[in-house]
């Protein structure tokens, strides 16, 4: 049996780009994960046969936004929740009109480095061939460190397909999806990633059974 060190994607990038978490970041994240996981809810029932309403998803994602608060010390004005409830609305019937509708989620992967650590990487959507979606609930342009690093790990995951940085800037209105397909990691650039990954599975992984690990894993050479 060979063991190894897993750590998740978000756990590099946190890693790597530490940041305490504000009051505004906390309802930010709050907003972005509840929009995440009703639109990814969303596409579910689509390949389910289902075809789930715009009121239907914006009531989902509002009630993931009060039950991911809860969790927090911090207070939601009347004024703050209407307004998080209208941005809510505006990026759910923008990403009804964009290509990700209807997209599911990718199985999990691992990028299995040396056969000594491995990172799981899972991107938003794809297409299930040959294009995968990141999604960000705000304008990223210029794209920031922290998500080209997850676009980079992302990358190494799926090599054969191409990234698309999918933002739909709920602050906007209209709010109105921008695609943006991420050229692959140069040579050195590749070699950067896995060292960071390499590195930050060794000092923080939690151990596994590489045999017992149920994902599909793309496997590079150690980095030094």
């Amino acid at each position: 049996m060979t063991t190894i060190r897993t750590v998740a994607a978000h756990q590099v990038v946190q890693s790597v780009h530490p940041r305490p978490v504000t009051e505004a970041d906390a309802v930010g994240i709050a907003t972005g994960r509840a929009v995440d996981t009703a639109l990814a809810d969303a596409n579910y029932q689509m390949s389910q046969g289902r075809r789930p309403s715009v009121t239907a998803t914006i009531r989902h994602a509002t009630e993931l936004f009060d039950a991911a608060i809860e969790e927090t010390d911090v207070e939601v004005t009347p004024e703050l929740r209407a307004r998080v409830e209208e941005e809510v609305a505006g990026v759910v019937r923008a990403f009804r009109e964009s290509e990700l509708f209807g997209r599911l989620r990718p199985k999990s992967r691992l990028i299995l480095i040396a056969e000594e650590v491995g990172v799981y990487a899972q991107p938003d959507f794809w297409n299930g061939r040959d294009r995968f979606y990141e999604m960000k609930s705000y304008a990223a342009d210029p794209i920031p460190p922290d998500v080209a690093l997850q676009l980079g790990l992302f990358q190494l995951a799926f090599p054969e397909c191409t990234a698309v940085l999918a933002t739909f800037d709920r602050f906007a209105r209209p709010v109105r999806p921008v695609l943006r397909s991420i050229p692959p990691p140069t040579d050195d650039a590749r070699a950067r990633l896995l060292t960071t990954a390499h590195r930050i599975g060794k000092e923080s992984g939690a151990p596994k059974v590489l045999e017992y690990v149920d994902h599909p894993a793309v496997r590079y050479p150690s980095p030094r």
